[in-house]
């Protein structure tokens, strides 16, 4: 007897469930082949190549220099407080202080989970834009998100030797828009795996007079393409005619990032507290509550969301990792321990992770698994700037048992790994001090608050070294820095106090 083949469409189909998206492809190429007008084949082969490339447009978010410098959604030039996401830390009210919490280029505390985003914020200047990371894996700032989006399609194209699966310019859009099945395949294909938005937007607003207006998946569809067009107040209006027809937790997911993207952090809280009486417990919405409220500097009730968050799924990554440096930074390095310990136990091993373990470790006195830790943190790194700040930390503990040879070893270190590492900097010029070399300790606290204006630590060392020495006009300007980057430091009012007693003495 002969044997038994399974049916190749049927095959395909089980790969796609499986996840297996290029066998899935292949196959249906094999049928299509064949049968050239099988929709079936052709629907399942569409599904597969959009998947393969498929990036959640609710999470992954970088907004490109282009973005940020050429934006002309400006609402309000001065926001109150507590309004704006855009506030530096400064102005911001209530959040931790930045001398026991370290804060981003934006002014927001250090988060315990890396979002698109969170590394960087809104550059003042050109200048500070090109120097700042967009991403938390490269020192490289994007250079527009529309250039990103077409650069994730064309590597797709490149795999296929015969050229692209659907010719887009042959398409008739109107004909596929009165078939709705066909119509979803083809427009996930051309927003994702061709980015291909005008296209996208194109067929989505055919499909939608053909539904009569009475899709709201269409709707949602057109408000991704205006906001990926920049369109934010369009978007809007469709996202919100979709939640009056279908609630979906997508869908307020979607309209919340519009009003993020239009600075209305306050309008995205009350939308997501909406979406909670819709859909209680409903962890996407508890978890965007949350990191609004991080943006806010309100550390306090994101902790309460995160927590909110663990009670719905207690294998939520990034809750469990933001109340872990939220303890940490509130000095119980012990409890930070366990969050840390329970990320460990779940399968997370990686580079931060051990790193963080092993800064709660030396804190928490248990230093028999302290240098284990950083040895392993050092062996995960993926990249000389994860590497640098392990080195960093080292410096740290260094200091911290007394071993000052050790520190200025660590701190060298991660300075070979990370050229752009100003704690390092910091650190070294403050060694360097120690050891009397003045020359060098300035040149040091230069570059470190050219590379970190927003640190107010080396405009303070700055200042300090220079009202030793006896130059009085740069230690009040350094001293003024300092101020304008951590308004409420003693020893800097203390400072700019005596040094204006000196110039009144003239």
């Amino acid at each position: 007897m002969g044997s038994i083949e399974m049916d190749p469409l049927l095959l395909a189909w089980s790969y796609f469930r499986r996840r297996k998206f290029q066998q899935c492809a292949d196959l249906c190429t094999q049928v299509l082949e064949k049968a050239p007008f099988d929709q079936a084949a052709w629907i399942l082969k569409t599904r597969a190549l959009t998947e393969m490339v498929y990036v959640d447009e609710i999470d992954v978010d970088q907004e490109g220099i282009a973005e940020m410098i050429l934006d002309e959604n400006a609402i309000a030039q001065v926001a109150r407080p507590g309004t704006s996401l855009k506030l530096s830390g400064a102005n911001q009210v209530g959040g931790p202080s930045p001398a026991v919490r370290p804060i981003t280029q934006t002014g927001r505390p250090i988060t315990g989970f890396v979002r698109p985003g969170t590394q960087s914020g809104r550059p003042g200047t050109m200048e500070q834009a090109i120097r700042t990371p967009r991403t938390a894996y490269t020192a490289h700032p994007i250079t527009s998100s529309s250039g990103r989006y077409v650069r994730l399609g064309t590597a797709s194209m490149l795999t296929n030797p015969d050229g692209p699966f659907i010719n887009l310019s042959r398409l008739n859009l109107a004909k596929y828009a009165q078939k709705p099945k066909f119509a979803k395949a083809l427009f996930e294909y051309i927003f994702h795996h061709e980015n291909d938005v005008k296209n996208a937007l194109d067929l989505a607003a055919l499909s939608t007079e053909h539904s009569q207006y009475k899709d709201w998946w269409w709707k949602v569809q057109i408000g991704k393409c205006y906001y990926r067009l920049g369109m934010y107040r369009e978007a809007e209006k469709q996202f919100k005619s979709a939640l009056k027809q279908q609630e979906m937790v997508d869908t307020f997911l979607y309209l919340a990032k519009v009003y993020i993207s239009l600075d209305q952090p306050v309008t995205a809280l009350n939308l997501f507290k909406q979406g909670l009486d819709k859909f209680p417990g409903e962890v996407a919405l508890l978890c965007g509550i949350a990191r609004i409220y991080e943006a806010m500097n309100n550390i306090s009730s994101a902790a309460e969301y995160y927590k909110d968050v663990l009670k719905q799924d207690n294998t939520h990554v990034e809750a469990i990792a933001c109340i872990g440096s939220n303890h940490f930074y509130s000095d119980q390095p012990e409890i930070a321990l366990r969050f840390y310990r329970r990320l460990l136990q779940m399968g997370v091993y990686n580079c931060q992770l051990l790193n963080n373990l092993g800064l709660c470790c030396f804190y928490a006195q248990q230093y028999d698994m302290t240098l284990t830790s950083f040895e392993r943190a050092l062996s995960l790194s993926e990249n000389e700037e994860e590497a640098a700040d392990v080195w960093y930390n080292l410096g740290h503990i260094a200091v911290g048992i007394g071993d000052l040879n050790l520190a200025y070893q660590c701190f060298r270190l991660a300075l070979v790994n990370n050229n752009n590492h100003a704690e390092a900097y910091n650190n070294l010029a403050v060694l360097e001090m120690r050891k009397g070399h003045v020359e060098q300790a300035r040149a040091l606290l230069q570059t470190a608050s050219s590379l970190a204006p927003h640190m107010y630590e080396p405009h303070f060392n700055f200042a300090a070294l220079s009202d030793k020495i006896g130059d009085l006009q740069r230690s009040y300007v350094a001293a003024q820095k300092s101020e304008a980057a951590f308004p409420d430091h003693i020893d800097t009012q203390h400072l700019i106090k005596q040094l204006k007693q000196h110039f009144a003495m003239l």
